[in-house]
C-alpha cells in the first residue's frame, strides 16, 4: 500500500463521511485488509428515513449490525421496532461483555468499547412470552384483507360489499370468526335480505373465501386478529433517560408461517402511515423498523401485494419513518423496493454455484463504483463483522463505497434466558393492558343471536297461521341491530376505521 494511495483513501472517506452532530458511528474504513481509524464511518441520522438494507450470507454478522444500529438509534433518542426471527436479539436488554477480540477490534477502529444495555419491550404475534400484538379485521379493511387472502377480482368485490353491509348495520368485524359469520350469513339465512339491497353473490365464491380464511387461521392468524389492538404510539416511546425504547417482536416460532408474517407487516406499515402525521425531513427519524429475514415478507407474495408494499415504502418516509430490510442477498428484495433504500450494509456473500456467482455480480452492481476495491472479489473475501457500506449524505447524494470494520454491539451478543425474559416483562408498563382478553359483542355474536331468533320464529310460525307483515315492519336483522347489544358495538368506529385505511391507499369504497 503506497502512502499516496492511503492518503487519497483517507481524504475520500473523511470527506464522504464527515463528522457531524447527529450521526451514528458504524466503524472505520478498511484498505488492503487494514482498518484506518481516521476514516471513521458516520451515518447522518437525518437520512435514515430513506430506509436501508443489511445483507450477507449466514454467519457474516448481519444480526450484529442490526443490533448496532438499533442500540445507537436508542442512544440518540430514536425508538425502533426490530423483528427477532432467530431469537437472539433479546440480548439488547443486557450489557455486553468486554472480551479480548472486542477490545482489539475497537483499538483498530480508534475508539473504546463501552458495554451498555438498551431499554426494551418484548412483543409477540403468537404464543411466545411478550406483549400481544393484535389488530382487528375492520382495521385491515376490505382492500388489505383481499390482498392477504389473495382473492380474485370477483371475491374482492364481494368482500368490499360485505364490509359495507357490516358498516351499514353496525356489525363490528373484530376477528376472523366475525368475518366468517358475516360471510355465512349472507350465504344462508340473510341471503335474500342481503341480495335485496346489495346485489347477488356467488355461493361458490363465498365458499372459496371461507376456505382461504381457514388456511390463514392455520398459520396462526386467529391469535393475531382481535382486540385489544396495538397502538402505534406505543412503538414511539422514549424512556426517562431520553433513550428510544427498542420494541423486539419475538418471531422465532413463525418462520414456517410466512403468510402471517407478511399479513402483520403490511398491516403495520399501513397503520404507521395512516396514524403518523406528515413530518418531512427531521434531524432524526421518529421511528425505525428493522425487518429481519425480509425474504419472508416477499415470499409467495402476489403481484398486487408487492405493489402495496412498494407504495407504502415510497410514501412512509414522509412520516419520518425508516424501514430497514435484513436478508441474505439483495436479490431477495424486489427491485422496486431495493431502489428506495438509501443505506446499504453488505456483508460477505458465498459463491458455491454458478447461480451464486451470478447473484454476487448482480449485488455488486447495486453499489457505487470504487477506485479502491474490486467489489465483485471483495464481496466473497470480507471477514465476519466487516461489510461494504454506502449511504446518503445530508444533501441526498450516495456516499463513497467503503469496506468497513464494524464496531461491536454494546449489548449482549446472544439471547436472554427464560428468567431474564420474565424480568424484562415484569418491568413492562404495557403488558397487562395489551394481554387482557377482550371479546366484545360483534358480528359473530349478533349474527348468532339472529340465527337463534330465526330458528325460534320458524318453529313458532309452523304452529301459527301465516300473517302478512305490515309495510313498516322491520326485518329480523333490523330488529337485532336495533337492540341494545348491537348499539354497543360502536358503528361509527367501525366505519371510520375502515374508511381511514382505504383512504391510505387512495381507494374509494364501493357502494
Amino acid at each position: 500500500m503506497s502512502a499516496s494511495n492511503l492518503s487519497k483513501f483517507s481524504q475520500t472517506i473523511i470527506k464522504g463521511y464527515p463528522a457531524e452532530e447527529g450521526s451514528l458511528v458504524l466503524g472505520a474504513g478498511m484498505l488492503d485488509g487494514t482498518a484506518h481509524a481516521e476514516a471513521r464511518i458516520q451515518i447522518p441520522l437525518k437520512t435514515l428515513n430513506r430506509h436501508g438494507l443489511v445483507a450477507g450470507a449466514t454467519g457474516t454478522g448481519k444480526t450484529k449490525t442490526l443490533q448496532i444500529l438499533a442500540e445507537q438509534l436508542s442512544m440518540a433518542g430514536v425508538p425502533t421496532l426490530v423483528m427477532d426471527i432467530k431469537g437472539d436479539l433479546s440480548g439488547l436488554a443486557m450489557p455486553g461483555e468486554e472480551k479480548d477480540f472486542i477490545t482489539k477490534r475497537h483499538q483498530e477502529i480508534g475508539f473504546a468499547y463501552t458495554a451498555a444495555a438498551s431499554p426494551v419491550e418484548l412483543l409477540t404475534l403468537s404464543g411466545s412470552k411478550g406483549i400481544k400484538l393484535r389488530a382487528t379485521v375492520s382495521e385491515f379493511g376490505p382492500l388489505l384483507m383481499a390482498r392477504i387472502l389473495d382473492l380474485n377480482e370477483t371475491q374482492a368485490g364481494i368482500l368490499a360489499v360485505l364490509f359495507q353491509f357490516c358498516d351499514d348495520h353496525g356489525l363490528l368485524l373484530l376477528d376472523l370468526k366475525d368475518l366468517k359469520a358475516a360471510l355465512n350469513f349472507i350465504n344462508n339465512d340473510g341471503k335474500a335480505e342481503f341480495q335485496g339491497s346489495y346485489g347477488t353473490v356467488s355461493s361458490q365464491s363465498i365458499g372459496t373465501m371461507l376456505r382461504k380464511i381457514v388456511a390463514l387461521e392455520g398459520q396462526g392468524a386467529k391469535q393475531f386478529f382481535g382486540e385489544r389492538s396495538f397502538e402505534i404510539e406505543d412503538l414511539q416511546r422514549i424512556d426517562q433517560q431520553g433513550r428510544g425504547i427498542i420494541s423486539i417482536l419475538r418471531l422465532d416460532d413463525i418462520q414456517d408461517r410466512p403468510a402471517l408474517f407478511s399479513t402483520f407487516m403490511l398491516q403495520l406499515l399501513a397503520e404507521v402511515y395512516s396514524k403518523m402525521p406528515e413530518a418531512g425531513d427531521l434531524p432524526a427519524p421518529k421511528l425505525c423498523i428493522f425487518i429481519d429475514e425480509a425474504h419472508l415478507v416477499f415470499k409467495n407474495a402476489s403481484k398486487a401485494l408487492l405493489q402495496e408494499i412498494e407504495t407504502i415504502v415510497k410514501l412512509i418516509r414522509s412520516k419520518a419513518v425508516g424501514i430497514f430490510f435484513v436478508t441474505q442477498n439483495p436479490t431477495d428484495i424486489p427491485d422496486a423496493v431495493l431502489s428506495q433504500l438509501g443505506l446499504k450494509v453488505q456483508h460477505a456473500l458465498r459463491a458455491f454455484t454458478a447461480k451464486d456467482r451470478k447473484a454476487i455480480k448482480q449485488a455488486a452492481e447495486n453499489f457505487p463504483e470504487s477506485s479502491f476495491y474490486d467489489t465483485d472479489e471483495l464481496l466473497t473475501q470480507m471477514g465476519i463483522g466487516e461489510a461494504l457500506v454506502t449511504a446518503l449524505s445530508i444533501k441526498g447524494r450516495p456516499t463513497p463505497l467503503v469496506w468497513t470494520m464494524l464496531r461491536a454491539p454494546a449489548s449482549r451478543m446472544g439471547p436472554l434466558s427464560a428468567k431474564e425474559v420474565q424480568a424484562v416483562l415484569d418491568e413492562s408498563t404495557r403488558l397487562a393492558y395489551y394481554n387482557e382478553n377482550i371479546d366484545r359483542q360483534s358480528a359473530y355474536e349478533i349474527l348468532s343471536s339472529k340465527a337463534e331468533q330465526v330458528s325460534a320464529e320458524s318453529e313458532s310460525s309452523a304452529k301459527k297461521p301465516v300473517q302478512r307483515p305490515k309495510k313498516d315492519d322491520k326485518s329480523t336483522l333490523e330488529k337485532v341491530i336495533d337492540s341494545k347489544i348491537a348499539r354497543d358495538v360502536g358503528r361509527t368506529v367501525a366505519r371510520e376505521i375502515t374508511r381511514g385505511l382505504l383512504g391510505i391507499l387512495g381507494i374509494k369504497r364501493r357502494r
